[in-house]
């Protein structure tokens, strides 16, 4: 099994949960895997335990990808930590699959040089906003790191203390209040990849906002996203 090439042109391709289409996602084999390629930045998603500490898990809970079913926020980090994964093809047995770290998925992304896109994954206080970038900045990787996250609230969190971090939030759908609020916050975007065209991206082009989209396994949806001149494509499988 290996990565789809596709004519990406000048964008640069993100690992979606690290280099899932091979490794289960969200582990550190996944970003192991993608590090070793020529992705520019792996993705994942960051939550925070009962007991304080963040780890990378993409569901709020495990049930879907360790058939043990625990919601994550309300366990506590040693009993998230003990639960084995399953592998891809939905059986345990690799010990080696478990939930990461923020530490651990940071210091992988830190060894093989790639750009941490990390997403805020449900709404987090100001607080614990500011107890991830410290995380990171103890770690030494902060300029490295790309925030994603769905909940504006988050974004806007970061700003007040970060406001050239580099940030993009998350969409399904290309909205008519979407670009003000871009422009507002001093954001980019992530978005659907299916909600994209000429006419969008142009827009969003001529108001200096970055493109990012998820999730695009296509190769052809992704040359044309490329020729189109997005900045960034997140995939489980192109490279």
């Amino acid at each position: 099994m290996n990565t789809v090439k596709f004519d990406k042109k000048e964008t640069k391709i993100i690992a979606h949960r690290g280099l899932s289409g091979i490794e289960k996602e969200n582990t550190n084999a996944a970003f192991v895997a993608a590090g070793n390629r020529s992705y520019y930045g792996i993705e994942t998603d960051v939550h925070k335990t009962l007991d304080g500490k963040y780890v990378v898990f993409h569901d709020d809970t495990t049930g879907r990808v360790a058939i043990d079913d625990m919601e994550v926020e309300k366990t506590t980090f040693d009993c998230l930590r003990n639960l084995l994964l399953t592998d891809i093809d939905g059986k345990k047995g690799r010990s080696d699959i478990r939930i990461p770290t923020l530490q651990e998925y940071i210091s992988i992304c830190k060894k093989y040089e790639k750009v941490a896109v990390l997403e805020l994954k449900n709404a987090f206080t100001e607080d614990e906003v500011y107890e991830i970038v410290d995380i990171i900045k103890d770690l030494g990787y902060l300029p490295n790191v790309v925030f994603i996250s769905f909940c504006l609230e988050n974004l806007v969190f970061l700003r007040k203390k970060y406001p050239e971090q580099e940030a993009q939030f998350l969409i399904d759908n290309y909205e008519p209040w979407l670009l003000d609020t871009l422009k507002e916050h001093n954001l980019d975007l992530d978005i659907k990849y299916t909600s994209l065209n000429a006419d969008n991206m142009k827009e969003l082009h001529d108001a200096g906002i970055k493109v990012n989209c998820w999730t695009c396994d296509d190769p052809a949806a992704g040359e044309n996203l490329a020729s189109l001149g997005i900045e960034f494509i997140t995939s489980n499988i192109l490279e």
